[in-house]
């Protein structure tokens, strides 16, 4: 059965060591110290959970009075596939030369890259990875893209800053990256790049993208954002996206 047969109304169920077990694998740390009684402990609390033939697989000390455990158990839970409905970002993936020459060819010129952690954000290590030369995992930042005038502006730029700057620069992408926070203070930040950028009258001109470790890509656009990258994201991912949008903005398909 390939992903494209399923039948309407077909359960989707965890798979372990045979399809359609429902055998699961969960992790935590509870605040005791390791013995049999932590052991059990843990087993009931999975129990609880909902599952049936619990093995707890590993028991470990943490830290002090605190043990960590992982824990197998099976779940009658089931999803039905054909019913989730998610929006995706649609890239078309080109290999890094490729994707330069393809680019530099339909553009005619560099992209204008800008990105950033903004308002009080300091965790500039997603940024980074996705910006700088030597990029993530083996893939290369945009930094190392011919294709891109790329900038990284660092941590802690200010919505109003980073607006104007992509107005100054005539930058053709702003990239936002944004660890959540309490009392939804990334959700307001973020919004408020938009709302900079619309105030100015370039918001349609500017192609955005949000990222951050639990950002997801419904979560973008519904801030306004033209796509959302979250946790593994590579900065080839990002590349593609970025051409693609400002072709079509030009007028071009992808």
């Amino acid at each position: 059965m390939t992903h494209h047969d399923w039948i309407a109304g077909e359960l989707v169920r965890p798979y372990g060591d045979r399809r359609d077990d429902g055998i699961v694998q969960l992790s935590f740390v509870l605040p005791v110290p390791p013995s049999e009684r932590a052991r059990e402990a843990a087993a009931e609390l999975a129990r609880r959970l909902g599952l049936d033939q619990v093995h707890v697989a590993h028991m470990e000390a943490a830290a002090a009075r605190y043990t960590f455990f992982v824990v197998y158990g099976r779940t009658a839970a089931g999803v039905e596939w054909e019913r989730i409905q998610v929006p995706e970002v649609l890239v078309r993936k080109r290999g890094f030369d490729e994707l330069n020459a393809y680019a530099l060819r339909e553009v005619g010129r560099r992209i204008v890259v800008l990105g950033a952690c903004t308002g009080s954000d300091a965790h500039a290590v997603g940024i980074d990875a996705i910006m700088n030369m030597k990029g993530y995992a083996g893939d290369p930042g945009l930094e190392r893209y011919a294709c891109f005038e790329a900038t990284n502006l660092g941590a802690q730029v200010e919505n109003v800053r980073l607006a104007r700057l992509a107005v100054e620069r005539r930058a053709d992408a702003v990239l936002v990256s944004q660890v959540v926070t309490q009392r939804d203070v990334h959700r307001e930040n973020a919004r408020q790049l938009v709302e900079e950028l619309e105030r100015l009258g370039v918001r349609a001109g500017v192609t955005l993208v949000l990222g951050g470790p639990r950002i997801d890509h419904r979560f973008a656009v519904e801030l306004g954002y033209d796509a959302g990258f979250g946790p593994a994201t590579r900065p080839s991912d990002v590349a593609s996206f970025i051409v693609g949008s400002v072709l079509r903005r030009m007028g071009k398909e992808h």
